[in-house]
């Protein structure tokens, strides 16, 4: 059976379609489009009417690719910038009209538990002991910690994201040191405070981490974060994009990524390495896991 999962967040609405295969995913398709909701919000915390039936466009659109793929469920799910926006039910009430799906808003707790799930359960590899999983998105950033036979044990959401710190400090191209400095200082603040359990390994999600393969590899250490730093701040967003393959919008919104994941990392006292799988992933693995119960809950039944 084929699933699918939209996930509508702050920076991107990504699809991704994927069938169970041997305990794992196979992916048919990954999909992005960056519709920055979080850039799309007015003095009062609401999405624009114009933003709104954008991002539903967008959602119809994926939607139709993954039917067309073969999917038979499609679950779409909306993060920070959409559980935030004070009319969040208008675009609530435009996927359901133009795509066709109950659009599920996500509270930071279920975000970060998915977040995990898609993390852990991808991981291809045994991994006993506490883990961490540290989801960089573009309105909010979640960590949670837990371990793969128990599930999420603890999590916490910051107010702190990629898109969120890029527009409010990085408008030099490249980003000055001064900016970077700034976003830095922030995220250092946004930090302070929070006690996370100690763990023996962390993983990295989201799009700041999944863009960072090309750039520094899978190992995300604090020398090897500084080095994708300075590539980002030694030439301009468009020529550093082409040079990594990378979407210049992505390449805007990635040092302040990195800096948030460069602090989970510090923290938690373990370097990052970029998960396989993140909220998307775990959407479609409840699913499966839900049908599997059911099943065998039939069966016994009967």
């Amino acid at each position: 059976m084929v699933y699918a999962c939209i996930d509508i967040g702050s920076n991107t609405t990504r699809l991704l379609v994927a069938e169970p295969a041997g305990g794992q995913l196979k992916e048919l398709l990954s999909q992005r489009s960056f519709t920055r909701i979080g850039r799309a919000l007015t003095g009062d915390g609401a999405i624009t009417k114009k933003k709104v039936r954008e991002v539903a466009g967008v959602v119809a659109t994926q939607a139709r690719m993954a039917r067309e793929l073969g999917a038979e469920e499609v679950e779409a799910v909306a993060t920070a910038a959409i559980r935030e926006a004070s009319n969040r039910d208008e675009l609530v009430e435009a996927v359901q009209r133009d795509a066709g799906l109950a659009l599920e808003v996500l509270t930071f707790e279920s975000e970060a538990r998915l977040a995990f799930v898609g993390a852990t359960k991808t991981l291809g590899h045994p991994a006993p002991g506490p883990i961490a999983v540290v989801d960089v998105g573009g309105g909010s950033s979640e960590i949670a910690v837990g371990t793969v036979a128990g599930g999420m044990e603890w999590c916490a959401s910051l107010r702190i994201g990629s898109g969120v710190l890029a527009d409010a400090y990085l408008r030099s191209d490249p980003p000055s040191a001064s900016e970077l400095h700034a976003v830095r200082q922030h995220v250092a603040g946004a930090f302070e405070g929070l006690e996370i359990p100690e763990v023996e390994r962390a993983v990295a999600v989201g799009g700041s981490a999944t863009s960072l393969r090309r750039l520094v590899g899978v190992e995300l250490e604090h020398e090897a974060l500084e080095r994708g730093l300075r590539i980002l701040a030694s030439g301009r967003v468009e020529e550093v994009a082409g040079r990594f393959d990378l979407d210049p919008e992505r390449a805007r919104l990635l040092p302040a990524g990195m800096l948030i994941l460069e602090e989970a990392s510090d923290r938690l006292g373990w370097p990052l390495r970029i998960g396989k799988g993140g909220l998307r992933e775990g959407v479609i693995l409840e699913r499966l896991a839900e049908g599997a119960d059911g099943a065998a809950q039939g069966k016994n039944a009967a």
